[in-house]
């Protein structure tokens, strides 16, 4: 297994950059079932930030870019269960993936909720809002 960086991930997705697109295409295609990447939670929450608000990639895109990350045989995602809920409360909601990743990460770690001053985040169930 081999670990997958943001900056690998997004040139791969982009191919903005002749000669990175070249080398994270090779890097990327080189994953199999047998030898899978590696992609960390970390690295998903960048690459929607990333693809968002750098390149100005639309929600629907990236929530599809997400999809098709989570779901390929040769990655394998860490916290892939939470990842996918997350997904569709992305897909839902009007929070950052971010904030709901959080919000199932804490949940699988046995947290009854997760405290916040986020308001867009706090309209989902798993958050509550301090005020």
């Amino acid at each position: 297994m081999i670990g997958i960086d943001t900056n690998v991930l997004v040139r791969y997705i982009v191919q903005d950059d002749e000669l990175q697109a070249a080398s994270a295409t090779e890097a990327l295609e080189a994953c199999s079932i047998e030898k899978p990447g590696w992609i960390s939670a970390i690295v998903l929450c960048e690459t929607v930030w990333v693809l968002s608000r750098a390149y100005g990639y639309e929600k629907a895109i990236v929530q599809d870019v997400l999809q098709r990350i989570l779901l390929a045989a040769d990655l394998v995602v860490e916290q892939q269960e939470q990842c996918l809920l997350a997904l569709r409360a992305f897909v839902l909601g009007n929070a950052d993936f971010s904030d709901y990743l959080i919000a199932h990460l804490n949940q699988a770690s046995g947290c009854e909720y997760t405290v916040t001053f986020d308001k867009k985040a706090s309209s989902y169930r798993l958050f509550q809002l301090l005020t």
